[in-house]
């Protein structure tokens, strides 16, 4: 379970939500909407840990994040609104490299397999700086593959810049990680369908 009690987060002078509270549990997608500013990646980053809130607490399993010190990074999977890959690096070594950082290894032959389902064969050995926008967020979500293991995933603007049949498998993607028993917390501004619980939380 993830709960957010109170949090409010401000930015310079301006406050980009105050009092805010919702729960998550195992199985269900947390979809967070608003306008551009309206605090939605800050919102993704106090829940991914990479900042804290101004004011309230973040729970995960019962437990304020600050309890867990490292442990809690190692349980989730966090994919900003930058793809973070390294230009010069291939599709496959950016996927080997990016899921390392996070404890996940990964061979060769298996980063290849991913890449190849999902439609990128001809794309694994090139740097990933000439692939297309779509191209490259797809490497970046590729890494999906391999985190199923992980208990929460946050996912920021996943869908933008993927073609209707990219869209389609991460959908599914997404919502066969639920019924196993993950959870999701996501922006998008787009109207994706999942076949899976999913409560929407509004930023104005």
């Amino acid at each position: 379970m993830l709960e957010a009690n109170a949090i409010s987060c401000v930015r310079g002078s301006r406050r980009l939500f105050r009092r805010l509270s919702f729960r998550v549990d195992v199985g269900t997608a947390l979809r967070i909407r608003g306008e551009n500013g309206a605090g939605k990646t800050s919102l993704l980053r106090i829940v991914a840990g990479l900042s804290t809130a101004d004011e309230g607490r973040i729970a995960w399993q019962g437990r304020a994040l600050t309890e867990y010190g490292d442990d809690y990074p190692k349980q989730l999977v966090y994919l900003g609104h930058s793809n973070a890959l390294k230009g010069h690096l291939s599709a496959e070594e950016n996927i080997r490299l990016g899921l390392a950082v996070q404890g996940i290894e990964v061979g060769n032959d298996q980063a290849r397999d991913a890449l190849n389902a999902e439609g990128l064969a001809i794309a694994a050995g090139i740097p990933v700086q000439w692939l297309s926008a779509g191209q490259r967020r797809r490497v970046a979500l590729t890494r999906l593959v391999f985190s199923s293991a992980r208990a929460l995933w946050i996912l920021d603007e996943p869908f933008n810049s993927l073609d209707s049949a990219a869209i389609e498998r991460l959908a599914a993607r997404i919502a066969q990680y639920l019924v196993s028993g993950g959870i999701v917390v996501y922006t998008t501004h787009q109207d994706v369908a999942l076949d899976a619980s999913v409560h929407t939380l509004e930023l104005e």
